[in-house]
């Protein structure tokens, strides 16, 4: 079995330094915002706050999941914060945004798993900065579409919701979401019209046919945007690393992907579902969405 104690050369982040860092680190903390960057320990906290972007994390920051792969605190949150997507829009302001990419914590325990304020969020954006491009990176909502239409109403420009890892490590791995579930959320947004994107981590145990049967699968649901990325273990308490993957093999996916149909794959060891976001979208829309280097999207 491969010895994973230590990262390969190709994994070593950039420590957080730097005006922007500390610009985007100050907006956080005035406006009490959450990050995914932070919560979910994303190696690319680093680069991201020091080129000016961040991926703002709604409805707080306690997980009803329990995922075996990620980071942020499970528990029963305490909250439901209604001001919360006021505040996301005047930061979306003060930083003159053009894409910004917002996701969020999984509310099982609310009626409508928070879709309410999903769309409160979005509306807010538009209301606030209407030439900003907004992508969304949502969950499953347990399958029920009335929640996700609820999101969608509110016209985010671009749907991302993660299938994570391919279909036999779903319930080892993910625990409470399903492969085919996963799927219908991305085949759905795609009936009504939207720009779709997901996301799959490498390095979880998976095989190379299954690699190829899941890019596949998101080809069939006609998904416009790819990310592949490496799995990193959070806690000695999370699942294990089966393997680094090489970047060679990331670029032999990429291409793999591009092949079969799928519109934008960006595919490395530091890849994450918002990494570069801005970048995906125009890569995939010829459209220029930002006319700065700042984009709320970054983990």
């Amino acid at each position: 079995m491969e010895d994973t104690s230590r990262k390969p050369s190709w994994l070593r982040a950039k420590l957080p330094t730097g005006p922007g860092y500390a610009a985007v680190r100050k907006l956080v903390e005035d406006t009490s915002l959450h990050t995914v960057c932070q919560s979910a320990q994303c190696p690319n906290l680093g680069e991201c706050w020091s080129r000016g972007t961040a991926t703002v994390m709604i409805l707080g920051n306690i997980c009803t999941r329990s995922c075996n792969f990620c980071a942020i605190q499970t528990g029963r949150p305490t909250e439901l914060d209604l001001g919360e997507p006021a505040r996301v829009a005047e930061a979306v302001a003060k930083m003159n945004l053009r894409h910004c990419v917002i996701t969020s914590v999984a509310r099982d325990e609310l009626k409508d798993g928070g879709a309410a304020v999903w769309a409160a969020t979005i509306r807010a954006i538009k209301h606030l900065n209407p030439n900003t491009a907004i992508e969304v990176l949502t969950p499953d909502w347990k399958g029920q579409m009335e929640h996700l239409d609820t999101v969608l109403d509110a016209k985010p420009d671009i749907f991302n919701h993660n299938l994570e890892t391919v279909e036999r490590l779903q319930k080892p791995v993910r625990v409470q979401a399903r492969y085919d579930r996963s799927r219908s959320v991305l085949q759905h947004a795609k009936a009504r019209g939207f720009t779709t994107k997901t996301g799959i981590m490498l390095g979880l145990g998976e095989r190379e046919e299954e690699i190829e049967q899941t890019l596949r699968d998101i080809a069939a649901d006609k998904t416009d945007i790819l990310t592949i990325g490496q799995y990193l273990q959070p806690t000695p308490q999370h699942w294990k690393i089966a393997r680094w993957v090489h970047p060679d093999e990331f670029l032999r996916w990429k291409e793999f992907g591009l092949s079969i149909g799928i519109g934008v794959v960006e595919s490395g060891p530091m890849v994450r579902s918002s990494y570069h976001a801005d970048e995906q979208s125009k890569k995939y829309t010829g459209v220029e969405h930002l006319n700065n280097a700042n984009a709320l999207a970054g983990a």
